[in-house]
Formats: C-alpha cells, structure tokens, sequence
C-alpha cells in the first residue's frame, strides 16, 4: 500500500512536460498499440481452422454471389472477433472494391435504431439521432445499398445485447432484405459469447441466420503463451519483458476458461504500471498489480450491470456479510433481508424460488460462493459467502440510486 501512495505522489508532484517525456523515451514500449483489443495481427495463431471454415463461406461473395449467413459463438476471449475481422479484410483486398463490410458492436449499439443508424452512417445517409420511424430508417437504408450495388457484409459483434434488450425486428430485417434488393446483397454474421442465445430468436430469423455456425474453443495456457509472445515480440523493447511473465499471464487467462482478451488486458495494465513506476522490465509483481486491479474493475461493471432484484439480492448478502454478526448465512436469511429492502425500496418482492436461481446465477459468476450443508432431520441448505472484496461489491451497488440509500440506512 504505501509503495502504491510513494507512486502516486511521484506522479502528482510530475510536471505535465515530464510526464510527456516519460513516455516518449518509453523504456517498456515498441508499439503499446499492439496490445490494445481492436489491433487485429498479421497472424492469429492456433485459429486456423476457424479462419479457413469462415473463409470458405464467405468465398462466393468473389464470384458475386451472396455469401451464408454465418453465427458465431463461443466463450470472451476466444478470438471471434479478430478473426472474423482478419478473414473480412483478406476478402476485401481479393474483392477488388465489390466486396465491403461494416462492423457494429451491439453492447454500445444496443438499440435497432442505433444499429440501424450505425449501418446507415457506413451507407452515408442521414439518419437524425433519434426520431425516424423504424420502418423509415429500413427504407433509407434499403436505397442506400441499392445506389452502393455492392456485397455488403454486416458484423454484429455482441448480438445477443441487441436482441435480449429489444428484439430480433434488426435480425429478421437484415435476414430478409435481399429479397428487397436488385443491385446490392447482404449477408449477416452474428458474434455472441452466450452459448444459448438462439433461444431468445424467432424460429425465423434462427433458420436464416444460422445458415453457417462457427464455434470458437477457449484457448488453453499454451496456446495463450504463444499469442502473448507474438504480441510481446510487437508491442516491447528488447528485455523489457520475460518469459517467466509471459507464462505467468498466460496461467491466469488459462484458469479464466482461455480468455485470450484478459491475457491482453493483464499483460497491457502491468506494462503500463511498469511504465509509471520506470521499470525498465515489466515483472512478476507488476502482473499482480494489474490482475487486482482489473479483477475489481471487472466485478464492479458486473455489478453495476445486474437486473435490480439480483443486486437486491447480493445487497442482502452484502449487509449479512458486513454486519458480522452472523457466522453462517443461509438462503433463508439472505431471503429475509432481502424482502427488508425490497420494503425500503417500495418493490414488490419476488419468490422464495427465484431467489434461490439468482444466488446460483451470484455462484455462476463467482461473486459469491454458495454450498449445500446437511443439517440432519431438518433437510439441507445452502451456506453463503461473498467471493470478491466487500469494497468491490459495495461500489458496484452503489451505483443504484434506490440501493445505495437503503445500504446507508441498513
């Protein structure tokens, strides 16, 4: 702790020209670029065959022809979105302008107007921020690609928060709109880390967009060991980074089922502290500086994301767990507490059952640890703790309004 307050008053106590020169004499960075998530590699080891599956369905649009519809799954971090993007620019450069593509995240576009006017923006419509109808935007974006006469191909990164949030109406569109077209044809590919999305699609609109489905395994340590070297080999100095390290990422990434964007993001945050402290080497320690910092950063922006009556029910976790007065917490006082704040709040509570589905979604996630006990004749129950710094789980709640007052009042 008190190195971390030796280094921030270092910095305070920095000019803003030294702070600038600090890092244009980088002793830790070739190109920190290399490292950041939207940089897509020259080359995308132990992905091959998930780049030639896709490759190969996208290969008609060379003769002109409309390529599948493709959907992608698999778990954060598995590569989907770098390789799709890899793929899409390959094909571009053998189009030979015929071929263009447009890629929308649907976690910051997560509205059908939003992703509807983020397409139009790529057509060079007009489309005002808000205020069209939905089926006017579709027609202005239907001549659009009519006057472009071009293969398009539209990305959804993310897809399963658009529709979750407002339907497949974007889906069943873009699924359906060649048959609109004369001079332009579209093709789709859907990108989700939720295994079991399709669920929330209509029959319809599951049978057209899953003409193709790729399906993207976690990498393992090994795997993640040779992407962070290749990235290592781009982004640092010469010595500025050991293997030892490299191995170490790796181990931590492997354990959180192959997430090769947490490998990236670890590997980015200790070089990055390495940087303001002046390393000249990014080591060990400053790797486990930035995995606490990005593990708490992590929880708190799930945390802020919860449906209400699931932070409803961690608060009621959270406030047995920091009152202390009660060494084993139960299901059935999580279910107490969590009826008194429902009562604060002025929220109509739900069942006794749900509350047990949403602790075990709270265990799914690892923010708590829930454990089935025997206690004789008198049945089992689940034995209840939290998973993740009671500071982390306060901060994300307190980011409710309606829970942060009634926390205070507890």
């Amino acid at each position: 702790m008190y190195g971390l307050l030796l280094l921030d008053l270092l910095e305070y106590t920095m000019s803003v020209e030294e702070i600038f020169e600090q890092y244009l004499g980088s002793k830790i960075y070739r190109d920190r670029e290399k490292l950041l998530p939207d940089y897509v590699p020259g080359e995308l080891p132990h992905r091959d065959e998930q780049i030639r599956q896709l490759a190969v369905t996208l290969a008609p649009a060379l003769s002109g022809s409309r390529p599948s519809n493709v959907f992608i799954y698999g778990l954060t971090g598995t590569g989907k979105t770098a390789v799709t993007k890899y793929v899409l620019r390959k094909l571009m450069e053998k189009g030979n302008g015929r071929i263009e593509y447009v890629y929308v995240n649907c976690r910051q576009n997560n509205t059908s107007y939003r992703v509807l006017a983020e397409l139009g923006k790529f057509l060079g419509i007009k489309i005002p921020f808000t205020g069209l109808a939905l089926g006017e935007v579709m027609k202005r974006i239907i001549h659009g690609l009519e006057r472009k006469s071009r293969i398009l191909i539209v990305v959804l990164d993310e897809v399963d928060n658009l529709v979750k949030r407002n339907g497949d109406d974007v889906l069943y569109f873009l699924t359906r709109i060649n048959e609109q077209l004369s001079n332009a044809k579209v093709s789709v590919i859907g990108i989700t880390n939720d295994l079991k999305f399709t669920e929330f699609l209509d029959a319809r609109v599951k049978s057209s967009l899953g003409e193709e489905e790729l399906v993207f395994p976690p990498y393992n340590a090994v795997q993640l060991e040779d992407i962070l070297r290749q990235r290592a080999k781009e982004a640092f100095n010469e010595g500025a980074i050991s293997d030892i390290v490299i191995k170490k990422v790796a181990a931590i990434a492997a354990r959180q089922n192959g997430d090769c964007r947490l490998a990236l993001d670890i590997l980015l945050k200790a070089a990055d502290i390495a940087e303001r402290e002046r390393a000249s080497q990014v080591t060990e320690a400053h790797v486990e500086k930035a995995r606490n910092e990005i593990e708490k950063n992590l929880t708190v922006d799930t945390i802020k994301t919860m449906p209400l009556h699931v932070k409803m029910v961690l608060a009621a976790v959270y406030l047995l767990s920091r009152d202390g007065s009660t060494k084993t917490i139960t299901t059935g006082l999580v279910y107490d507490k969590y009826k008194e704040l429902a009562a604060k709040i002025g929220i109509e509570p739900v069942t006794s059952r749900r509350i047990t589905d949403i602790l075990n979604e709270l265990d799914m996630s690892g923010i708590i640890n829930a454990r089935v006990i025997s206690l004789g004749r008198y049945g089992r129950t689940k034995v209840i703790e939290i998973g993740v710094p009671l500071k982390n789980v306060e901060e994300g709640l307190s980011s409710d309004i309606l829970l942060k007052a009634a926390i205070e009042e507890a």
